[in-house]
């Protein structure tokens, strides 16, 4: 990796570069003085003005599923800017989850500008990756404080808001269930178990198994070194203990309308009509108000039963950010073109074609936004999420613990050595 001494000498000998071009053009307009006529020295004049264009490359990375809008969103600032720059822009898909591995593979050959999940900002800002935003007071006073929380490290803004939808909540069939019904847990699965039918939620992922331990008064998150995690899931004390919510879990588990699904798996279900119900987010909004029509309905998390009390489901909440490579060769360009894709028409626009809830207020507050279930759903639930800001060492061990309350405790072992080994894993140093 480029320290920052080489990449401040890198940008100083550009520097010097457009300063000697400059120079020369100066040179040029000064020998034409000196010829008879205009018009030779005005065709110099626009030789010159062309000669000093500039030519400019940039690589954005992102979703695969975003090909098609960042095509119109790339092609609409060519359009917009073309009296300034030759562009040549390329778009590459890659996993905004496996942005900052991408980038760490080599960050001098990087995207320029790049979509990411919020929680790999820390690690980014930490090495260089990404450098302190110019324009952040405006950004600050056009997007949502969440959003803006998740694009800092304290107080300094490292990227650009993208959207305010990443998390997750509930989606259910209106032929099965009331809106009274949605707020129990376990009323949803005894009405999915009658009809034959099942809801379902992935404990493969500890992203979605945060939802049974986030409102019990135990907590997870970062350390002040931002990068090791704290974690009390393995309480044994309280109104609500560990092994409480580990017992909740094996209840749920064991009944016959519930089903352990991923994301791809859900909506498998919802097609083939075998799932009424599950835990997702805005991202599957299209394909399931295309599959249960008018009877889509979407809700915050219900509540589940835990240590004789009802204890509302919470959740993970995040952000889509752009981010600009502090190595990038266009760095003005690159900040440019990551203000033209968070500006408030473009969210409107994302939010047209991939339904995506956007970060930008007055976006935001738009009707058609206001009007979408999901996005609704999604506001009610954020009075119990939590920004995901947590360390690597969180997934793994988590994912363990779930897969094997999901099985019905598979493994036969106590639950208070299995939390306790979890917390042990996810705390690491």
């Amino acid at each position: 990796m480029r320290n920052a001494y080489g990449k401040q000498n890198i940008r100083k000998s550009k520097s010097i570069r457009r300063v000697c071009a400059v120079l020369s053009v100066g040179a040029a307009l000064l020998a034409g003085c000196g010829k008879d006529g205009g018009e030779p020295v005005q065709e110099e004049l626009a030789e010159n003005q062309a000669a000093q264009r500039e030519s400019v490359e940039l690589t954005v990375w992102g979703a695969e599923e975003d090909t098609q809008l960042m095509g119109q969103l790339i092609e609409s600032f060519q359009k917009e800017y073309e009296e300034q720059a030759d562009f040549q822009i390329t778009y590459e898909v890659q996993s905004e989850s496996g942005c900052k591995d991408a980038l760490f593979g080599g960050l001098e050959e990087g995207a320029d500008v790049f979509a990411f999940a919020d929680d790999q900002l820390n690690a980014l800002a930490a090495a260089g990756a990404v450098d302190p935003v110019e324009a952040a007071d405006t950004i600050r006073a056009e997007h949502l404080e969440t959003a803006v929380e998740a694009a800092s490290v304290g107080n300094t803004m490292y990227a650009y808001p993208l959207t305010a939808d990443n998390g997750y909540f509930l989606y259910y069939n209106k032929e099965f269930f009331s809106e009274e019904d949605v707020s129990s847990l376990e009323r949803m699965l005894e009405i999915a178990a009658d009809n034959g039918k099942y809801l379902a939620m992935d404990w493969s992922s500890a992203w979605y198994v945060y939802a049974f331990f986030g409102n019990t008064g135990m907590e997870v998150g970062l350390n002040e070194d931002g990068i090791t995690n704290f974690c009390t899931w393995n309480r044994k004390d309280g109104g609500i203990k560990g092994t409480d919510v580990a017992q909740s879990m094996l209840e749920l588990a064991k009944s016959p309308g519930f089903s352990n699904r991923t994301d791809t798996e859900f909506l498998e279900g919802v097609l083939d009509g075998s799932v009424i119900a599950g835990v997702s987010g805005v991202w599957n909004a299209v394909a399931l108000q295309d599959a249960w029509k008018e009877q889509m309905g979407a809700a915050k998390l219900p509540s589940f039963a835990c240590a004789g009390q009802q204890v509302q489901m919470a959740s993970f909440s995040g952000c889509k950010l752009i981010g600009v490579n502090a190595y990038s060769s266009y760095p003005k360009w690159a900040a440019k073109l990551a203000e033209w894709i968070i500006s408030e028409q473009n969210q409107n626009l994302r939010f047209e074609m991939r339904g995506q809830g956007p970060s930008n207020k007055r976006a935001a507050a738009s009707a058609q936004v206001q009007d979408s279930p999901a996005i609704a759903a999604l506001l009610a639930q954020a009075e119990f999420s939590q920004l995901q800001r947590v360390g690597g060492k969180f997934w793994e061990p988590v994912e363990t613990f779930a897969g094997n309350m999901a099985q019905g405790n598979a493994s036969g072992e106590d639950l208070q050595k299995q939390l306790d080994r979890m917390v042990e894993k996810v705390t690491e140093r």
